[in-house]
């Protein structure tokens, strides 16, 4: 007798907990970012590959680009991490395109593509290459 084992998966209660504490946690650090300015408080992490090279990571100034985003300063945040701003729009939007076709009750997939995530690579890795770069200094953080 070859019986098939039945599907394991989480309880939906669990997931449930598990993306309110994610959320909570979000909420919580985005009310940090948006009371302490990153620019004038030193208990922010210091990115280690700008200060062992003196380059720009396709990270550096993502964290000034929330605070500005949180303070609806959008053109502030495109100069401090263009890169970051444009990928949270896009999260964003698949986010709520997943939630829509999730409560329509159609299938989703994988939230990322494997794809979509090499494509996210090669833009992180232009952008650095592009914001280390003279003419480029736009892309650089305020």
């Amino acid at each position: 007798m070859n019986a098939v084992p039945p599907k394991i998966s989480a309880p939906a209660l669990t997931s449930r907990l598990a993306v309110i504490i994610l959320a909570a946690l979000a909420l919580a650090g985005a009310a940090v970012v948006f009371l302490f300015n990153p620019s004038t408080h030193a208990f922010y992490p210091v990115c280690q590959f700008h200060r062992l090279t003196g380059l720009e990571c396709p990270g550096c100034g993502a964290t000034r680009a929330v605070y500005a985003l949180l303070h609806g300063n959008f053109s502030v945040a495109l100069r401090d991490n263009a890169l970051f701003v444009l990928a949270l729009g896009a999260l964003a939007a698949r986010g709520v395109w997943f939630g829509w076709n999730n409560f329509r009750g159609r299938a989703n997939g994988e939230f990322f593509p494997v794809k979509f995530l090499w494509l996210l690579l090669a833009a992180a890795l232009a952008f650095t290459v592009l914001r280390n770069l003279p003419g480029f200094a736009i892309l650089n953080p305020g």
